[in-house]
């Protein structure tokens, strides 16, 4: 039986981050400049890492 506390606390990081990926892509069309769109792009890049790492441990809690 996987961990339910530790699958809850995955699940509500990933709902997180899936919102902090919406609101950097709406700051990211408001905005214009290279500079701007490079700082977007890359905290962008990060979030999208991190919900791929969160749902891997997910996954992998679920099939144990």
């Amino acid at each position: 039986m996987p961990d339910a506390a530790r699958l809850a606390e995955i699940n509500a990081q990933i709902a997180v981050i899936r919102e902090n990926l919406l609101e950097l892509t709406e700051q990211a069309a408001a905005r214009s400049g290279a500079a701007d769109e490079d700082l977007a792009a890359a905290r962008i890049a990060g979030q999208e890492a991190r919900l791929a790492s969160l749902i891997k441990q997910r996954d992998t809690l679920s099939k144990a």
